[in-house]
């Protein structure tokens, strides 16, 4: 699985240093990557169910119903999924690195059980108090991401629950879509949501999001 070490982060398990991305996401041989198919989605309450106490471990990790055969359609019809997530769990010492990554495998394994995979995690592992341009609402991820990959993020869809998530997609040029599982409601209730796409759920998003793909390239 693709893993994007965030500032201040201990290097990757395969020894490379801190900041670099394991994985093939970045242009090849210094040639951009015109018209990628992209989707970026925000983890907790979107792929898996949040907790208010966090999600710490392998045993406490659930996908949100339908979560993982929406990204496995989104994966089948061409799309590269990847996830944009703060983490300050780890910056709060409830978990290490190695939780994380756990669960992240985790998710890999059932998600390649329905044909899909995520293409790279980004995450902001530090703590509220101490948080970098990194961590969502600001638009640091998701521009780094678009940076690695060369692409401009105009028009990307960042899947989010949060305010954070919908903030930190306008500021990074992409496209805000809110999903109304995890705190889908509650911001929708706060935020409003009279310039955003809003769905039930990650899957009813996969598919309405295929559907037009689909449209416009006929």
């Amino acid at each position: 699985m693709n893993r994007i070490a965030g500032k201040g982060e201990r290097p990757a398990r395969d020894g490379r240093a801190g900041g670099r991305k394991q994985g093939g996401s970045r242009a090849r041989d210094g040639v951009t990557i015109h018209a990628m198919k992209i989707v970026i989605l925000d983890r907790d309450g979107v792929i898996n169910e949040d907790s208010p106490n966090f999600i710490k471990s392998v045993a406490e990790w659930h996908p949100v119903p339908g979560s993982l055969e929406g990204i496995a359609l989104l994966c089948q019809a061409g799309f590269r999924v990847f996830v944009a997530s703060n983490q300050s769990g780890i910056g709060r010492g409830l978990l290490d690195f190695d939780a994380l990554f756990a669960i992240h495998d985790k998710m890999q394994r059932a998600l390649a059980e329905l044909g899909g995979r995520i293409d790279g995690v980004f995450y902001a592992p530090e703590h509220p108090d101490q948080a970098s341009v990194m961590r969502k609402p600001a638009p640091g991820m998701l521009k780094d991401l678009g940076k690695r990959l060369n692409v401009s993020l105009e028009g990307v869809p960042f899947v989010g629950d949060s305010g954070s998530d919908l903030e930190a997609a306008r500021a990074a040029g992409a496209r805000p879509v809110l999903v109304l599982s995890g705190n889908g409601k509650r911001t929708k209730t706060k935020h409003g949501a009279a310039d955003i796409e809003v769905y039930d759920d990650l899957l009813a998003f996969a598919r309405t999001h295929i559907e037009r793909s689909t449209a416009q390239s006929c």
